[in-house]
């Protein structure tokens, strides 16, 4: 099941881009390319196209690593404006993490706060109470000096997580902007 196999190699891809390891990502983006092409010679166009948007996300943060921002931010747009065109198949979960959040996380890292917040939004919209989604929302709300917003996506939150029986960074640090006045 080359989609199946995809996503391991979108996480790599994923983590060593983010960490900076660019040859291991290199590595796993050409194999997420065989996996996509594989598809495609399969005639199975809805992997080949989730296949595809996982690629793109990929190459977007490796651009990224490589100081390439604004080829990074182009694909990284075009990878989620794909995505949001793609209708979900029936029997699989979500996005391992969707690529408008992801989106709005290089535009936050790249200091565009407005944007990045119109982003997780938009992602929450499609993909509500995600913890990664509220949180960039509330960091991006916060950098963007709307207090009100974030808040609201603190508390947020704060509440999808009150039963964890652990207590993340970001929800120490959500705690501590709540208790703020």
């Amino acid at each position: 099941f080359p989609w199946s196999e995809a996503v391991t190699h979108f996480a790599r891809a994923m983590g060593s881009a983010r960490t900076g390891n660019v040859a291991n990502a290199r590595k796993d983006i050409e194999k997420l390319e065989s996996l996509q092409d594989a598809l495609v010679k399969a005639k199975d166009s809805y992997w080949a196209k989730q296949v595809d948007i996982q690629r793109r996300v990929a190459t977007a943060w490796f651009l990224r690593a490589e100081n390439k921002n604004d080829e990074a931010m182009k694909l990284m747009q075009t990878a989620a404006d794909l995505e949001d065109s793609t209708d979900k198949h029936p029997v699989t979960p979500a996005p391992i993490q969707p690529a408008r959040e992801l989106l709005g996380e290089m535009l936050l890292e790249l200091g565009d706060a407005a944007q990045a917040l119109k982003e997780f939004e938009a992602s929450q919209r499609v993909e509500p109470n995600r913890f990664r989604g509220l949180y960039g929302a509330a960091k991006a709300a916060q950098a963007s000096g709307e207090r009100e917003k974030a808040r609201h996506y603190y508390a947020k939150l704060v509440s999808l997580c009150e039963r964890a029986d652990t207590d993340r960074p970001e929800i120490k640090e959500a705690k501590t902007f709540l208790s703020d006045k």
